[in-house]
């Protein structure tokens, strides 16, 4: 028995998955204690999109902690904190005409909802939240609460209210008009159905099965919200700062959101870091009324600071468009094996689905990936989704390499 399985609790998950120890990371590189090195296709679950140990994010964190810079400083003025703020409106927020304030909450995502959430309650006065099937939005009481799989609802232990769920425009509800659905919901005076303070959602549904919402959807549904004065909030902690082509997931629509949760790759190296983004006039919090311990983590600020500059001077939105062309052309090769994989995503978050062939099928190719050094997980119903999330910046060579694992292993799965 090693000290992870005497120590660590059972909670514990992708290491059963994952399961050699690793020590080392470079760009798309994982090594373990052994000296073996591991393609990484699994990024933190988006969390470094910017790769492991980018030392354009690395070194700026490195020098400031090493100046003595303040590490720890709750939500009192700070020079880091205020250096992040100024490059994230400069260079994010209005070149691309985009008017929020920043709440730096708990380090964590589920905690951004958590916020979101409130807030809209707060401002509309309103108990009740439209959520979606298939999304995934934290594993705290009020984000569970808006997450639709039921392994996760029911881990709660209580009754989890005040959501309707409705279908996403994914492959299980393809003919199903939402936005039409949820509109006679709220004209039908016998529905049941109050009007909520506020739609949340995925613009692309990852943990879900990789589930890209159309464009005319997500005008449709800002429509809808205005309409009916509903906030909406975009849920972009996986699939923000780049992931899907632009920063935001939601400007392929051109709709701007109420409220906007970012986490993850937020912090450009791995370090804890939240936000919630809100229209000024959604800022009617009271001091304190919501708060963490950990919101003023000024390292992560220093990351997120040098990410932003990073990204913008490096053509990211060109970059994952040309990788994601470069991949989808590789695994076309899947589709020759079996018609009945269906490959589907946008910019450089992919999904493989497995789902008409046969239920463990994603499962079993994972597997035999990692056997093969490639970290890769499964989403979906099911799981029955392979998830592709590189970093951003792996480069092509290694983007081949890592598809032709994935093609191989197929191959050996299907016994071809």
């Amino acid at each position: 028995m090693d000290i992870f399985d005497q120590y660590e609790s059972n909670v514990r998950s992708y290491c059963r998955k994952f399961t050699d120890t690793y020590e080392t990371a470079k760009g798309s590189i994982i090594r373990d204690t052994k000296g073996d090195e591991y393609l990484d296709f699994f990024a933190g679950a988006g969390t470094l999109n910017y790769g492991h140990s980018n030392p354009a994010i690395l070194e700026p964190v490195i020098r400031y902690m090493q100046n003595g810079g303040i590490i720890h400083a709750l939500d009192m003025h700070t020079v880091a904190k205020a250096s992040f703020i100024e490059t994230f409106e400069n260079k994010i927020l209005r070149p691309r005409g985009l008017d929020y304030k920043i709440m730096f909450c708990g380090p964590t995502g589920t905690n951004a909802v958590e916020s979101a959430l409130k807030l809209a309650r707060k401002n509309k006065n309103r108990r009740g939240v439209f959520a979606f099937t298939g999304g995934f939005h934290g594993m705290t009481q009020g984000s569970m609460a808006v997450t639709s799989d039921a392994e996760i609802r029911n881990s709660a232990g209580v009754p989890l209210y005040n959501t309707t769920y409705i279908p996403y425009p994914s492959k299980e509800y393809a003919q199903f008009d939402s936005i039409a659905y949820m509109e006679a919901l709220l004209n039908d005076d016998h529905s049941g159905i109050d009007i909520p303070a506020a739609v949340i959602l995925e613009t692309v549904q990852a943990e879900g099965g990789i589930n890209v919402a159309p464009v005319e959807w997500l005008q449709r549904l800002r429509a809808f919200c205005d309409r009916h004065d509903i906030l909406l909030i975009a849920d972009d902690i996986q699939i923000g700062c780049w992931r899907t082509g632009t920063f935001f997931s939601f400007e392929r629509a051109d709709i701007v959101p109420d409220l906007v949760t970012l986490s993850k790759s937020i912090s450009g190296g791995g370090f804890p870091m939240a936000l919630l983004l809100m229209k000024p006039e959604l800022d009617i919090f009271t001091p304190g009324e919501h708060n963490g311990t950990f919101r003023g983590f000024n390292p992560a600020f220093i990351g997120a600071k040098a990410a932003v500059e990073f990204s913008v001077t490096h053509d990211m939105t060109g970059g994952v468009q040309r990788k994601h062309q470069l991949v989808m052309d590789k695994l076309k090769q899947l589709q020759t094996l079996d018609d009945r994989i269906e490959i589907r995503g946008i910019g450089l978050i992919i999904g493989i689905d497995f789902s008409a062939i046969a239920p463990d099928l994603a499962g079993r190719v994972a597997t035999l990936c990692y056997d093969n050094h490639l970290i890769i997980e499964t989403a979906g119903r099911g799981n029955n989704v392979l998830k592709l999330l590189p970093p951003l910046t792996t480069e092509d060579a290694l983007l081949q390499k890592g598809c032709d694992i994935i093609i191989n292993s197929v191959k050996k799965v299907l016994m071809l």
